[in-house]
C-alpha cells in the first residue's frame, strides 16, 4: 500500500509478505492433500515429512 509520498512503509510490506506466505502455505497443504503427498518442513534443525 503506497502512502502519499509514493512509498510503502516497511511495516506494511512485511505484513503483506507474511500474508502472502500464509496463503501460499494453505495452497501447498491443499495440493498435497489432493495428491496424497507429504509436506516437508524444517523442524528442530532437520527436514521432516508431515502429512498435510
Amino acid at each position: 500500500m503506497k502512502t502519499a509520498g509514493g512509498r510503502a512503509s516497511a511495516g506494511d510490506f512485511s505484513k503483506q509478505v507474511g500474508a502472502a506466505l500464509r496463503r501460499a502455505a494453505k495452497v501447498a497443504r491443499k495440493t498435497a492433500r489432493m495428491y496424497g503427498t507429504p509436506i516437508y518442513v524444517w523442524e528442530n534443525g532437520k527436514v521432516v515429512a508431515k502429512k498435510p
